[in-house]
């Protein structure tokens, strides 16, 4: 009995080469889908730059340049007309208007005004969050026009102001003629006008920190409420001993917010002024510290002296900062030891 083998015969020389799989991807493709993972790659790592940049680019120009300019500035003579002509001043400019009277009158209007506009604001707003707090009918609609005020135009809320809390023929001094008190000067006498200049403050910002107050009720666990009902405790009882302790953060929050824009206030008063100037009245009765840079910067055109007074502003609000820290610090570490 034969054997017979078989072989392939070898592929003949110069004859075509091996067939390509189909999902095998050639050299082009390869290069191809490399530099596609290259740029992807690129593209996650800087993409977020890029989107960010815009923030960063106007905050140079209109943010830390004119922080810098004007810290550099309050350390020379410089007049507004003309801001390139720099005399070296060193601290001149602070130890000016440390012994300026008129620095002084004007922090002192800041701080009373500051106190009388944020505390009735505050205790306001309080009041109206919890209300609102309870189920009420058109509860969204009471929260449009709380935040109302808010969305008023600086300019025609204290021209409206200016004129109801007019002399001869101001709506206040109407009403005050009916219950028999003389009219008043508001815009002359010095306790009156810081009440008329913070009344518009209490109706603009009211609305505004009553719905922050109302946000941060309805965040409190209704299980609280309902552990000081079961022990007995009423409405004004769980308003201050539930409420209240809860909202310890919220109020140290918007006591600071108020604070700092109290310590700016600058369009009330300058538009409430009969002379529209910023001097805060004939006597400087309402010049606050907005008003008072203003004046030496674009009235008197003391540029210098006028970054001295906004760095002063400035740290004046680092040092609100702080005793903020600290005083959320201490809040924390006390409610904490409650806790445990």
């Amino acid at each position: 009995m034969s054997t017979r083998h078989e072989s392939a015969a070898p592929p003949a020389k110069g004859g075509a080469a091996p067939g390509r799989s189909p999902g095998t991807p050639t050299e082009a493709e390869l290069r191809h889908r490399a530099r596609l993972s290259r740029r992807w790659r690129r593209d996650m790592r800087f993409s977020p730059y890029a989107f960010v940049s815009p923030f960063f680019l106007l905050f140079l120009a209109f943010g830390l340049f004119p922080l810098l300019y004007t810290a550099w500035a309050s350390l020379h003579t410089v007049e507004l007309t003309a801001p390139t002509d720099m005399e070296w001043a060193g601290l001149r400019n602070y130890t000016r208007i440390f012994d300026d009277d008129f620095f002084w009158n004007a922090a002192k209007n800041t701080l009373t005004i500051g106190i009388i506009s944020t505390v009735p604001q505050l205790l306001m707003a309080m009041g109206l969050a919890h209300i609102l707090n309870y189920k009420l009918r058109g509860s969204t609609f009471y929260r449009v026009v709380l935040l109302a005020p808010y969305a008023t135009s600086i300019a025609a809320a204290s021209l409206v102001f200016a004129l109801l809390f007019g002399r001869d023929y101001g709506m206040i001094n109407w009403v005050l003629h009916f219950v028999g008190i003389d009219a008043v000067d508001w815009q002359n006498d010095k306790w009156p006008s810081q009440l008329a200049v913070s009344s518009i403050v209490i109706w603009r910002w009211t609305g505004y920190n009553a719905l922050i107050y109302l946000a941060a009720m309805q965040a409190i666990p209704q299980d609280l409420y309902e552990s000081a009902a079961l022990d007995g405790a009423g409405r004004w009882q769980q308003f201050f001993h539930v409420t209240l302790p809860s909202l310890r953060p919220t109020i140290l929050f918007t006591c600071v917010v108020s604070t700092i824009g109290a310590s700016q206030l600058f369009g009330e008063p300058l538009l409430f002024d009969a002379n529209k100037g910023a001097s805060g009245g004939g006597e400087h009765q309402f010049q606050t510290l907005g008003l008072y840079l203003y004046e030496q910067g674009w009235v008197n055109q003391h540029l210098g002296r006028a970054s001295a007074i906004a760095w002063t502003m400035f740290l004046i609000l680092i040092v609100i900062g702080i005793v903020n820290y600290v005083i959320s610090r201490r809040l924390r570490a006390s409610s904490g030891e409650n806790r445990s």
